[in-house]
């Protein structure tokens, strides 16, 4: 996508994104952190109802239980209020309820061993939602000790409606938080990426020929890259002018034997041998020129190599350091298989695995090489044990030490993978007719 390939968007939509999953990630935090102190708010709110519950009550010696001079708190009197409170004998019998639970069923809640309290959500038959405090005590009378349960419990519709109410604020807070900070975010961008800017700018005035050089004066990061610009433009420049002073100098040459050739044409048409010798006086003129001119200012190209001559330097190399290893070693290379690159890859793609054949085979290596679908395919295979498939991907890693590949193929192997992914292409590991491994490189582009 033609956005991607904007370094600006790229930064904004990678920092855009960071900053939305913290914005999410942050207003779940505080959420659950909210929620949980609510809670913990409600938990004691409640506990303090039973404690004024335990203080306005009066126990016989008979153990019958009652509520003395009104309850603490004025909704537990009123029906429907959202707060209901009852309490239980020690066989679970209910021995007092609040008035404010005369139109609705809240559930009982378990009994309590004294001194035991609990704080849980529970549920209605009807599925109405409640927090509910219970508390276990051992009323001690003259007539003995008597377990009773206190249970307060809340609707829980004031409570969610109190986290709606904050997830709301908070969702608008971060929302503009989020925005403001996305709009302080574009602008460190645009004041950041400024000098990359100007130098697309500046470069665009070279192109057209308003300037001759990078002029401004930018970060440290970019030093080197505009001062390695401009010397690139003042050498491409050199290097025409050397083109054109040659050329120039090739033009002025030959404007004397021309002059003469003229000269001897119009006064004596049959003198051949001077016209002769000014056409050889030129011609090595202009083999002088031009070849200054090329040597001047040709760039260096790739040269397609023979793989022959390499395969055959390194295995007469590997023989004598294997001498007591006899090894026979097949080529199959078709003539039109050449390597376009610099011949030290070359060399050390084949030493890595001419290596590997001669260490692992039982006396033979097969090294093929052809061209198929403008594409270099360079292969070696060995009569050894192979590589299982399980360790194709392993031996092809790099790692921090050398005993972290497969003894013998890690290394030269993840060398190989290297140079060959340098120059575009893949390596296959796998196993070849002579029964070990067959490692193939595909070079694409060199048909």
């Amino acid at each position: 996508m033609k956005v991607w390939r904007s370094l600006g968007m790229r930064v904004a939509m990678s920092a855009g994104i960071v900053l939305v999953i913290f914005i999410v990630l942050s207003a779940f935090a505080l959420e659950h952190a909210f929620r949980d102190s609510a809670r913990s708010v409600r938990q004691e709110r409640l506990l303090a109802q039973i404690y004024l519950l335990m203080a306005a009550a009066e126990v016989d010696t008979s153990g019958a239980l009652s509520i003395t001079g009104g309850t603490p708190e004025p909704r537990l009197d009123l029906p429907g209020s959202g707060l209901y409170a009852r309490i239980q004998d020690r066989d679970g019998n209910e021995v007092w309820r609040s008035r404010s639970s005369l139109s609705v069923s809240p559930p009982a809640a378990a009994r309590m061993r004294p001194g035991e309290q609990r704080f849980a959500l529970v549920h209605g038959t009807q599925g109405e939602s409640y927090f509910a405090q219970s508390f276990g005590v051992s009323w001690a009378t003259n007539g003995g000790s008597f377990p009773f349960t206190f249970t307060v419990l809340e609707d829980l519709a004031p409570f969610e409606d109190q986290i709606a109410a904050y997830r709301t604020t908070l969702f608008t807070w971060l929302g503009g938080t989020a925005l403001l900070l996305l709009v302080a975010l574009g602008l460190t961008l645009r004041w950041g990426l400024r000098p990359l800017r100007s130098v697309a700018d500046e470069l665009q005035r070279l192109e057209r020929g308003d300037q001759e050089q990078i002029r401004g004066d930018y970060p440290a990061e970019l030093e080197r890259l505009t001062g390695n610009l401009n010397r690139l433009v003042a050498h491409e420049r050199a290097r025409q002018q050397r083109y054109r002073d040659a050329l120039a100098d090739l033009a002025h040459s030959l404007k004397t034997p021309l002059a003469l050739m003229r000269g001897e044409l119009r006064d004596t048409p049959g003198s051949a041998q001077e016209m002769h010798e000014q056409i050889e006086r030129m011609d090595r003129l202009v083999a002088y020129h031009l070849q200054r001119a090329s040597a001047s200012g040709r760039s260096a190209l790739a040269v397609p190599l023979s793989i022959q001559p390499t395969v055959e330097r390194l295995v007469a190399a590997l023989r004598k350091v294997n001498a007591d290893k006899p090894v026979e070693v097949d080529l199959a290379l078709a003539p039109d298989a050449r390597f376009r690159g610099d011949e030290g890859d070359l060399t050390e793609v084949l030493g890595n695995l001419l290596d590997n054949a001669f260490k692992w085979c039982a006396g033979r290596i097969r090294v093929h090489a052809h061209v198929e679908a403008r594409a270099l395919l360079l292969g070696i295979d060995d009569d050894g044990p192979g590589i299982p498939e399980s360790a194709a991907r392993e031996v092809l890693q790099r790692g921090g030490r050398a005993d972290q590949s497969t003894p013998g193929h890690g290394i030269g192997l993840a060398v190989v993978r290297d140079v060959v992914q340098a120059y575009g292409g893949k390596v296959r590991i796998g196993r070849g007719e002579l029964g070990g491994a067959a490692i193939t490189l595909e070079f694409p582009g060199m048909g």
